[in-house]
């Protein structure tokens, strides 16, 4: 529970534009009062030619200007950034506001010079003249490093130019979603999890013949979208109370309250502090991510793809770039090893089974609604069946091989009916042959690099 909700809280506080902000204007709080610190007790050597020697009328007109600037140069840097989600919402989905907000660059640079303006707030106060009543006091080595400020957030705003000009790009934006898809599939889906066939039909024997009768449902507290499941904290519920628990939902799905999460048996031990425990086990969210979601990355890629094909937009080459990511992914999730449902604990009893996801499963949401809304673009129907095609050359399980078959036979349908042009559906046909080559190739299943 500790590492899934944590993982949750750093979740929330990369995806805010708050969180950095914040503690860098903390880091800037304590570099002032720790450098003004050192100008009082003179334990710093400061008689070198870079060091502020001016007046204090020098000093305070400096760090005014630049506590001015920075202020300045923040509010149209956070009002560049909003022009940008915006362009984002419109050209690649709501649902990708969450990757710029997740954005650490822009996140840094706002931290940057609001970190500057505070520094130089807090020194400009302690900034005392020969007419002010008081000693005349200049921290000389505060000065010089406000000065050193002004010119590193001088560079931050040169990047931020070119960083927000950048992040807005489709290829950009489509290479984001694609490495989100690649760190998914590395933390679900590591080489060497669960288990083979045998021990498959092994699980099924242990779920009791009486299960379905005596079983008792967990209903979900809360409403939202189930972001993670702490398998550790369920693993120990069961075994503290010798249970049998087999999960009705997976990470990604929309709960509703009053909606069921488990069945547990037997049910004769369900009550309200068992039922808490379990729910707690449970993240939900407002929004979806990929924390255990693997499919979440691959709607949006296809949702990128789907507005670029839309009548509106007419961008068939940026659907050909989501097309060439997921076929990527989807290369190295066949050489994985889906995780086995049937969970075992350190005395080999079965304590939980959980709602996996499968290849087909994936598949059918990486190409279905593409070939539906692309199958009259011979150039996304050509690429659609390259992508399958790709796919088919690092597998050899059967399985997976009759699932790319089966799309491939749609993706041909579809093109007859659609492509009015004769040439154009030949090409079809021979990307068609290509895979149907490929998936009948015995030397498959390469290593992925």
């Amino acid at each position: 529970m500790r590492n899934v909700k944590l993982s949750k809280l750093w979740d929330q506080l990369h995806s805010s534009y708050w969180f950095i902000p914040t503690v860098m204007a903390v880091v800037a709080t304590a570099l002032a009062f720790t450098m003004l610190n050192l100008d009082r007790t003179g334990k710093v050597d400061i008689d070198y030619w870079w060091v502020y020697t001016g007046g204090a009328d020098g000093a305070r007109s400096l760090l005014g200007s630049v506590a001015g600037s920075m202020i300045s140069v923040a509010a149209t840097a956070f009002s560049i950034t909003i022009v940008a989600l915006q362009l984002a919402a419109s050209n690649f989905g709501p649902r990708l506001l969450r990757n710029f907000m997740q954005d650490t660059g822009n996140q840094i640079v706002l931290g940057t010079f609001i970190g500057t303006f505070i520094y130089c707030l807090l020194v400009l106060r302690t900034i005392h003249g020969e007419g002010d009543g008081y000693e005349q006091y200049v921290p000389q080595l505060s000065v010089t490093v406000g000065t050193l400020l002004a010119i590193i957030s001088i560079g931050i705003l040169i990047y931020f130019i070119h960083h927000a000009s950048t992040i807005i790009q489709a290829s950009y934006v489509i290479q984001n979603v694609s490495d989100d898809l690649h760190s998914a599939i590395e933390r679900l889906f590591p080489e060497k999890i669960g288990y083979g066939e045998p021990e498959y039909r092994q699980g099924v024997e242990e779920i009791p013949m009486s299960f379905e009768e005596e079983a008792l449902p967990i209903r979900a507290n809360g409403t939202g979208y189930l972001q993670a499941i702490d398998d550790e904290e369920l693993m120990e519920i069961a075994c503290k109370h010798n249970l049998l628990v087999r999960l009705k939902i997976r990470p990604g799905k929309f709960l509703i309250q009053g909606s069921d999460l488990a069945l547990v048996f037997p049910g004769k031990k369900v009550n309200k502090k068992l039922t808490k425990q379990i729910n707690d086990a449970f993240i939900l969210g407002k929004e979806r991510t990929e924390q255990q979601d693997i499919e979440f990355p691959i709607d949006q890629l296809v949702e990128i793809a789907l507005r670029a094909i839309s009548p509106g937009i007419n961008d068939p080459f940026t659907a050909i770039r989501c097309i060439d990511r997921i076929s990527a992914g989807l290369c190295h999730l066949v050489q994985r090893d889906f995780p086995s449902p049937y969970r075992y604990d350190k005395n080999k009893k079965l304590r939980f089974i959980a709602e996996g996801v499968d290849f087909q499963g994936l598949v059918d949401r990486a190409f279905n609604q593409i070939r539906q809304y692309g199958k009259s673009d011979a150039g996304v129907t050509i690429r659609l069946l390259e992508a399958i095609a790709a796919i088919a050359t690092y597998t050899n399980n059967s399985k997976y091989q009759a699932s790319l078959h089966h799309h491939a036979d749609m993706i041909l349908q579809d093109s007859r009916e659609e492509l009015s042009q004769e040439q154009d559906r030949k090409d079809v046909e021979e990307s068609y042959y290509q895979v149907i080559k490929n998936l009948n190739n015995d030397d498959n299943n390469k290593d992925w690099d």
